[in-house]
């Protein structure tokens, strides 16, 4: 049986998913490949939705009486966030909305990516994200309203690699490769759906646009 997301439907209809079921299940075997081909013939056939999903950078440890929450970015981590923003804004990656954790690393990280943007995004920072599992921060991308068409996670491991590894069923192979490997702090992740609603987005159904991590950022900018 195919995952569906908290009773959502995954596809625009019904029908479309209905469809989606046949194809997959007509082989013997479940196969990657053919989620991966029907993403592809259905991803221009909808109104698409981009998910930005961004680790926070470089952390300092915890000092003495300091709680994980409180950990601030350590020097080369607010670099990172920079040029990371940096990107983005020269990528033209300009989230309508930001949901990002509560934490001090977060928010600096948020801090430093949003210093690109004139004005900034609209950024909501949520306490539910912090260490959050997969699970819960997709909960929190699919109750984002529809009129914004780009939704950024600023975030943890290892919920939100997890979540990256579980929406992705098509795009560069490399890239998806890496990916699954690991998100580094830093790491920027860009993942389309063709959906009309946050609330359809699902697993398996979205193409990895890019996939950078910190030690490419500088060369990316250029």
């Amino acid at each position: 049986m195919l995952p569906r997301p908290c009773g959502a439907p995954p596809f625009r209809d019904v029908a479309l998913y209905r469809h989606f079921v046949h194809e997959v299940t007509s082989f013997r075997v479940f196969s990657p490949r053919a989620v991966l081909d029907f993403v592809r013939r259905h991803m221009d056939s909808a109104t698409m939705r981009r998910l930005i999903l961004l680790r926070h950078a470089k952390a300092d440890p915890a000092a003495a009486g300091q709680t994980d929450h409180a950990r601030k970015l350590a020097p080369r981590g607010l670099a990172s966030a920079e040029v990371v923003g940096a990107y983005m804004a020269r990528h033209h990656l300009v989230p309508d909305r930001v949901l990002c954790s509560t934490a001090q690393r977060t928010r600096e990280t948020w801090a430093g990516v949003a210093a690109a943007f004139s004005p900034a995004p609209e950024v909501v920072f949520e306490r539910r994200l912090y260490g959050a599992e997969a699970d819960k921060i997709l909960a929190a991308v699919a109750g984002q309203p529809d009129e914004a068409e780009t939704v950024m996670v600023v975030g943890h491991n290892p919920g939100l690699h997890v979540l990256a590894t579980r929406l992705i069923a098509a795009g560069d192979v490399e890239s998806r490769e890496a990916l699954r490997e690991k998100l580094p702090t830093a790491g920027l992740v860009v993942i389309d759906f063709a959906v009309e609603a946050w609330a359809d987005v699902h697993p398996l159904g979205g193409r990895l646009d890019r996939f950078l991590v910190p030690r490419s950022l500088d060369d990316a900018t250029h």
